[in-house]
């Protein structure tokens, strides 16, 4: 709260409202800002119009009211429609993370903004392209997401297709891909698009590409693509977003708005404007019901292989986990200490599934006498699986069936796109 001084040129102005600072003849408009508890008592900050805050020292400024702050009343419904007369309906569902955030002016806390009216005061243009229904399914920062809410996602994913053309799910970028091919697996014959958006910075930064990502995502839904993707930037700038299959996709920056990459493929596609223009083959839109199976065994691990990686561990793993997925170095090896581990869990028809460290190739354990070793102890070669979707694909599969030669079967077979029969050259970068 603003104290002394500042309370006394503020006069009867509140944190939110928007305000006219003139100093040295200039004139600023803008919110005003709350007071950072570290700043000092002697400042005030307002956001302006270009989105970036300044600050101003209290001697010799003026400060004039231009509005006062709109009282919001308290949302009731978590559920909310927006209807536009000829538009086809779009189901967004709300999990948290960045894009479903905004700042609150009073307290400059970060709040979950999924209204439907939220949504569209703060971008408009999906007036003009689709009628919405949205929903707050939970509200959590991504890393905290768990199998047990992926289930939760491909239930309500489930639903809403029979209540809209396209359903999008608003998720945090850091688990994004996890979710996404969870989805992908526990859903089938999927007739409309199912597509997970995110968001590398806030709707309250300049850069943020929340609103050209939430844009394209319905377009997206929109469109004939019936597959589960995820839809990002396409580049550093603002001139599209990139479609991505959701078991093919991985977040390969940590800040960049570019950064979720295809790995060993094409993207689906890209959306440019309201243009959407497609690279490879993909499921159609049809007029089917998704059958959803959201069986899953949780006891899965993945184990990134290393040099000097201990014997014990294994030993922890087959006693207590019910599949390894294993991250191995090159084209699918482990040190030779570790493959009589490797028999003793096929001996326990624990299936061990290797991918490779490398993100991109895949895996050939027959190059090299440890990959026939490996062969020969039952590992099961995950393809050109990530190892991440491999992860998901077994819990998935442990899920469904109790017989090894079941779960082997489901693993080496394509079920959402995770597999490809060749690398492509030019998919490497």
């Amino acid at each position: 709260m603003y104290r002394g001084k500042i309370k006394h040129i503020l006069g009867d102005i509140a944190e939110g409202d928007r305000v006219k600072v003139i100093k040295e003849g200039k004139v600023y408009n803008g919110i005003l800002m709350p007071r950072s508890e570290l700043g000092d008592s002697r400042h005030v900050v307002i956001k302006l119009e270009n989105g970036y805050n300044i600050g101003f020292n209290i001697d010799n400024i003026k400060i004039e009211l231009i509005s006062v702050r709109e009282k919001k009343k308290k949302e009731e419904k978590v559920e909310e429609e927006y209807s536009r007369e000829n538009r086809p309906y779009v189901s967004i569902l709300g999990t948290g993370g960045t894009i479903a955030s905004k700042i609150d002016y009073v307290s400059g806390a970060v709040h979950p903004a999924f209204s439907t009216s939220e949504i569209v005061n703060a971008i408009p243009e999906l007036e003009d392209i689709a009628s919405l229904k949205t929903e707050i399914v939970f509200n959590i920062l991504s890393e905290n997401m768990t199998p047990e809410h992926w289930r939760t996602i491909a239930r309500e994913v489930a639903k809403a297709m029979n209540k809209s053309s396209g359903v999008v799910v608003a998720h945090g970028t850091d688990t994004i891909a996890y979710t996404a091919s969870a989805i992908a697996f526990m859903l089938s014959d999927i007739p409309k698009p199912v597509v997970l958006v995110g968001s590398q910075r806030s709707s309250d930064r300049p850069s943020s590409d929340a609103s050209l990502n939430l844009i394209s995502a319905v377009r997206v839904a929109l469109s004939d693509i019936a597959e589960v993707v995820a839809v990002m930037h396409a580049g550093s700038s603002d001139e599209g977003c990139a479609i991505q299959r959701a078991t093919k996709v991985r977040k390969m920056h940590s800040s960049r708005r570019d950064a979720f990459k295809s790995i060993d493929s094409l993207p689906i596609g890209e959306v440019r404007g309201d243009k959407i223009t497609t690279f490879q083959e993909y499921n159609m839109r049809s007029e089917g019901e998704v059958k959803l199976d959201d069986r899953l065994e949780t006891d899965v691990a993945l184990l990134k292989i290393y040099p000097g990686f201990p014997e014990q561990l294994f030993d922890y793993y087959i006693e207590n986990f019910r599949g390894i997925v294993i991250e191995g170095t090159g084209l699918g090896h482990v040190p030779e200490n570790l493959i009589s581990k490797l028999e003793e869990a096929r001996n326990k028809d624990m299936p061990v599934v290797m991918t490779s460290q490398t993100i991109f190739g895949r895996v050939n354990m027959k190059v090299y006498s440890t990959g026939r070793k490996l062969l020969k102890a039952g590992v099961i070669s995950g393809r050109d699986m990530l190892p991440e979707v491999a992860l998901v694909k077994l819990m998935v599969a442990l899920g469904r069936f109790k017989e090894y030669g079941e779960v082997r079967s489901f693993m080496e077979r394509n079920i959402a796109g995770e597999v490809s029969e060749r690398s492509l050259y030019n998919t490497f970068f």
